[in-house]
């Protein structure tokens, strides 16, 4: 061996120790910046569960997303692979990773979709609640223990909430802030009114009776023209659901009754593209569907 080529031997040797050292570094770096940004996605999706009396450690929720994510990355991975086509398989770890990043946010999106439903049922059952905290302070009740009479008497989620913010006062907080720690907790619009409306009369003297007797009256009928909406828009949502899974749908079918027709053409280039394009194009409609059908009231 020769000066040269032991010279070019050594350029490398050292350009491969030194991509290893980089990529090394990068893997270290980005293994530490997921694991905190797990760490801290579980924190906040614990305390969203908490919110709702739910009390999940933040570990298994981690747990679970992680096994989520690594369930879909296999399954679509494992679909997908193909040695013969590596366009295939590199699709395959490319969607295989952009779904595990969606089957991670699972745990998140159930604790959204379990509050949601939960402040919905707490608005109901407000209503009734102001007319019987009405009744009570006719009869001479003082507010706390107006408060106390839908804790006795009422179910949850309302009487969870209430029995809560009594707690933190009987333990030293003040009403007010109290008062502001449920409605943050809830994330009611109609408990917002409720407890601005506290608030101003306990400033002022105002007539809480007949402030709780025009809020329930407010919500009533602003939860009858909601309950219209839903009515009217029912057929649009129901068009949006069966033209947007249909494809998906059958395409799952399709796969599993005959694939030897499916997998050559989901590992074709042609196939990926046209896959890509399918699912772009039913995000853009589904998007276009809910603007049109989503009212406020």
């Amino acid at each position: 061996m020769n000066a040269a080529e032991g010279t070019e031997l050594g350029a490398i040797a050292l350009v491969g120790l030194s991509t290893t050292g980089l990529a090394f570094v990068f893997l270290r770096a980005f293994t530490a910046g997921t694991q905190a940004y797990a760490d801290q996605h579980s924190q906040k999706t614990a305390r969203q569960f908490e919110d709702i009396f739910l009390f999940i450690p933040p570990r298994r929720i981690a747990e679970i997303g992680w096994a989520s994510a690594a369930t879909v990355f296999l399954f679509i991975t494992a679909l997908l692979f193909n040695l013969d086509n590596p366009a295939s398989t590199a699709a395959g770890v490319v969607l295989g990773t952009a779904f595990g990043i969606g089957a991670f946010m699972l745990p998140s999106q159930a604790g959204k979709i379990l509050r949601e439903r939960r402040r919905l049922r707490f608005n109901i059952q407000l209503v009734d609640a102001l007319t019987h905290m009405s009744n009570a302070l006719k009869a001479g009740f003082s507010i706390n223990q107006a408060f106390e009479t839908i804790v006795e008497n009422g179910e949850n989620p309302i009487a969870q909430e209430f029995s809560l913010f009594l707690q933190q006062i009987r333990v030293g907080v003040s009403f007010n802030e109290a008062l502001a720690n449920m409605d943050q907790r809830v994330g009611s619009d109609d408990l917002t009114l409720v407890c601005t409306s506290i608030d101003i009369a306990r400033r002022t003297g105002g007539n809480l009776t007949e402030i709780f007797d025009k809020i329930s009256l407010t919500i009533r009928e602003r939860m009858r023209i909601e309950s219209r909406v839903r009515t009217l828009t029912a057929q649009g949502r129901l068009q949006g659901i069966i033209v947007g899974g249909m494809p998906v749908f059958l395409g799952v079918a399709l796969t599993f009754i005959r694939p030897s027709m499916m997998l050559p053409f989901l590992a074709s280039t042609t196939g990926m593209i046209a896959v890509l394009v399918v699912l772009v194009l039913l995000t853009l409609g589904a998007l276009t569907i809910r603007k049109i059908i989503r009212i406020d009231v």
